[in-house]
């Protein structure tokens, strides 16, 4: 899969990620791929990376098993997007 699809992937997280988490004040643009998710920029806590992994899984159809692979994954756009595109059936 190639750039395009992964910028497709990266442009659906930051929508699902403004709209299921409430991030009203935020635009896609105010979401860099390599802006850590949790932390003092957004706000996001555990509650809100269930949300996430439930969200990843209802629209890629990629399930997070665990935080072992989790943790690594919901660092940031980009690494979300890549645990995304490395899994979803070619």
């Amino acid at each position: 899969m190639g750039d395009v699809h992964r910028m497709k992937i990266k442009q659906k997280l930051k929508e699902i990620i403004i709209n299921e988490l409430n991030l009203d004040d935020y635009s896609a643009a105010d979401i860099l791929d390599d802006d850590p998710l949790f932390g003092p920029k957004f706000g996001l806590d555990s509650i809100d990376a269930i949300e996430v992994i439930f969200q990843v899984k209802k629209n890629f159809g990629v399930e997070i098993r665990d935080m072992k692979e989790g943790r690594p994954a919901l660092q940031s756009i980009n690494t979300l997007a890549a645990f995304i595109e490395a899994r979803q059936a070619p």
